[in-house]
C-alpha cells in the first residue's frame, strides 16, 4: 500500500509541475488520485510500448499487483464516514462498434467497480457528449456541469476516459464568519487584490522547512481522517522554487505528524476561495512520456479489444475546490524539518500565493493538489 501511495504521489507531482509550467501564474486544482485510478483502467488494457510508457510515467511498474492494490486503496479511502463525503467514480465511454474484451470488462468491474458504456460517437456525437456530461454532473453533486465542451468529441472519437470526484469535509476547528474580513492578497510585489480573509488562533500542527523558509500547516477535518496541508513560501518569493524542490519524499516528510508541532498557538489568516479547473490532459501526459496512448498509429490497447485503431482521443479532467469557514467542498511533491521554535505562538499569514493538498491520512494518499495564486 505504501509503495502505491508513493507511486501515485510521485506521478501527481510530475503532473502538477507540468501543468504549472503551462500556466505559471494561474491558480490550479487537480485530483491526482482520481486521474491515476482512471488511467489504471486503461493500463489494464494496454500492451507493449503503451503499457511500458504508462508504467514508467505513473510508476506502476514499481508496484506489484497494482490493480488489486488500487482496489484495496479505493476501498479504504471511500469508506463511508460521518466526518466527510467522498465520492470517486470512473467510467470508460467506448464506440459501440468496437468489440471490447470480456476479460478486460470483467477486470475493470472487479478492481474498479467501473463499467464501459457503449456510445455512438459516429452518428450521435452531441448526444454522447451530453450523456457523459450528465454522468459527471450526477457524480459530483452538480458541481461540474460541463466537463466536455462543445467540439471536443468528433466522429473519429473511439474512447473517452472520464474521472469524477466529489469531496465535502468540515474543519475540526471551524472559522467564525464574523472574524472574516476583506484584506489585500499580494499577487506579486507590485499588485494586490482584495480577498475575504478567514482568521482564527488555534493549536494546529505546524512545521518549518529551513532550507526553503517554508511554513507548513495542517488543517484537519473532523476526526482527522483527512487534512488540508498548506505550504507557504516567504513573502517575496515565488512558488517556482518550492515547486522545483517538491518530491514525494519531501512532501511526505514535511507533512509527517512527527515533524509538525501541535503545541503552539497558530495565528492563521487564510483566504476564503473557490477554484475551478477544467483540463484536457492528453498533450500534458504525452509530454511526460505517455505519447503512444494518444496516438492512433502507435497506441496498443489490444488488451481492451482485438480491433485495431483503438486509442485515447480525449482525457478530460475537471476539479472544483471551495474553501469556506465551515470546511472544504471539492469536486474533481530533502530538507529536514528544523527544531521547533521555542515561542509558543506562530503567525501563518497566507496573504500571498501558496501550495496546498488534501490528504487521506491513514494511507498518506493525495486526493487533491493545487495552488492558490489569488483571485482571478
Amino acid at each position: 500500500m505504501e509503495a502505491l501511495s508513493r507511486a501515485n504521489g510521485a506521478f501527481a507531482l510530475d503532473l502538477y509541475r507540468a501543468l504549472s509550467k503551462e500556466s505559471p501564474d494561474a491558480s490550479l486544482i487537480i485530483s491526482p488520485l482520481s486521474i491515476s485510478t482512471a488511467l489504471a483502467m486503461v493500463y489494464m488494457g494496454a500492451r507493449t510500448c503503451t503499457h511500458t510508457e504508462m508504467g514508467k510515467v505513473m510508476r506502476f511498474d514499481q508496484v506489484p499487483e497494482v490493480h488489486s492494490h488500487l482496489h484495496t486503496l479505493m476501498g479504504k479511502i471511500t469508506t463511508p464516514s460521518s466526518s466527510h463525503v467522498l465520492n470517486l467514480a470512473n467510467r470508460l465511454f467506448g464506440e459501440k462498434n468496437f468489440g471490447f474484451s470480456p476479460e478486460f470488462l470483467a477486470g475493470i468491474q472487479k478492481n474498479y467497480l467501473a463499467e464501459l458504456q457503449a456510445m455512438d460517437f459516429l452518428q450521435a456525437t452531441e448526444e454522447a457528449r451530453q450523456t457523459i456530461n450528465q454522468w459527471v454532473k450526477e457524480k459530483t453533486e452538480n458541481k461540474i456541469e460541463e466537463l466536455l465542451k462543445a467540439g471536443v468529441l468528433s466522429k473519429m472519437t473511439r474512447l473517452v476516459l472520464v474521472n469524477a470526484v466529489y469531496f465535502k469535509g468540515s474543519w475540526m476547528h471551524r472559522f467564525k464568519k464574523e472574524q472574516t474580513q476583506e484584506m489585500p492578497f499580494k499577487i506579486s510585489r507590485l499588485e494586490t487584490r482584495p480577498v475575504q480573509m478567514m482568521c482564527q488562533t488555534k493549536k494546529l500542527p505546524y512545521g518549518w522547512v529551513p532550507d526553503l523558509e517554508i511554513q507548513v500547516l495542517e488543517l484537519p477535518y473532523t476526526q482527522k481522517e483527512l487534512s488540508m496541508f498548506i505550504l507557504l513560501p516567504p513573502e517575496g518569493k515565488t512558488l517556482i522554487e518550492l515547486e522545483n524542490k517538491l518530491t514525494i519524499e519531501n512532501l511526505l516528510d514535511w507533512t509527517h505528524p512527527a515533524n509538525l508541532d501541535d503545541g503552539s498557538d497558530v495565528v492563521l489568516h487564510l483566504p476564503r476561495f473557490k477554484l475551478e479547473t477544467s483540463l484536457s490532459l492528453g498533450d500534458t501526459l504525452s509530454g511526460l512520456g505517455m505519447g503512444s496512448l494518444f496516438d492512433e498509429a502507435t497506441a496498443d490497447l489490444s488488451g481492451m479489444s482485438a480491433n485495431g485503431g483503438l486509442f485515447i482521443s480525449t482525457l478530460a479532467h475537471s476539479a472544483v475546490c471551495d474553501v469556506t469557514e465551515e470546511g472544504t467542498e471539492a469536486a474533481a511533491a530533502t530538507a529536514a524539518i528544523a527544531s521547533f521554535c521555542m515561542f509558543r505562538e506562530e503567525h501563518f499569514n497566507a496573504d500571498h500565493p501558496f501550495f496546498f493538498l488534501i490528504m487521506h491520512n491513514p494511507t498518506r494518499s493525495i486526493l487533491f493538489l493545487g495552488r492558490y495564486s489569488g483571485p482571478q
